[in-house]
């Protein structure tokens, strides 16, 4: 099953369609955590999701994956082809953190002996619930389509490990979002932002990801920006 594409505003994006088969997604300022319980606006956050997005995006294009990304249409816009959305999140797992020291008894900053997939069913109303193949099976999602996510998923990982820690930056976990383009082709979509990844300094263990705002461990803004900085050197 394919949901398609609807036009929205959720919580941290617009999405504005063109008529020619692409669209515009527009990062708003807003923050929230803990589904939508915790909220705030910051100055700018926009604009570095939205940029932060397209380095990764082109770094993944560099390397053969294939994403919706077409360019910068703007200071906090990106212009990407149109996509039906498949109602799942595809979640990487290289370090205990979050959620996921919950469920294991393993002390939070252990590196897990190989990444672990898990997938999320897309639904606000009932709090995004984590799945398995054969759920996924039973809302229309062949085991197909479930296993080339997977495959691009630690593809993903596999490059994006190698890049962050050349700069000094442990890439913790990271939420993935996929759809089917107008030829059928399974591709990335959505966004790779300090709102959808978790960033950890190598050295400090610092955050550089939206859990500064989730656990007021400081000043959201300045974490994107460091994180920024270090994907392109630009202050």
């Amino acid at each position: 099953m394919v949901k398609s594409m609807q036009v929205y505003e959720g919580k941290a994006k617009k999405v504005i369609p063109l008529d020619d088969g692409k669209v515009i997604m527009e990062f708003k300022d807003d923050a929230t955590a803990f589904d939508g319980k915790k909220k705030a606006q910051f100055k700018g956050k926009g604009w570095l999701n939205a940029q932060i997005s397209a380095v990764l995006f082109k770094v993944l294009e560099e390397k053969c994956v294939k994403t919706h990304f077409i360019g910068v249409a703007g200071d906090n816009r990106l212009i990407v082809e149109r996509l039906k959305m498949y109602p799942l999140e595809v979640v990487v797992r290289n370090v205990v953190a979050g959620s996921l020291k919950k469920r294991l008894p393993i002390e939070e900053g252990r590196e897990l002996p190989e990444p672990i997939v898990e997938l999320y069913y897309k639904d606000d109303s009932l709090g995004d619930p984590m799945i398995n193949h054969h759920h996924a099976k039973v809302l229309g999602i062949s085991e197909g389509e479930i296993k080339e996510m997977e495959r691009i998923a630690l593809k993903v990982n596999e490059i994006l490990k190698e890049y962050f820690a050349e700069r000094g930056i442990i890439l913790v976990d990271f939420k993935l979002e996929f759809g089917k383009n107008e030829r059928g082709e399974i591709i990335l979509g959505d966004e790779i932002s300090p709102d959808t990844c978790r960033f950890w300094d190598a050295k400090t263990k610092k955050s550089l990801d939206k859990d500064v705002f989730r656990f007021d461990k400081g000043d959201l803004i300045n974490a994107y920006e460091e994180l920024y900085h270090r994907l392109t050197g630009e202050a």
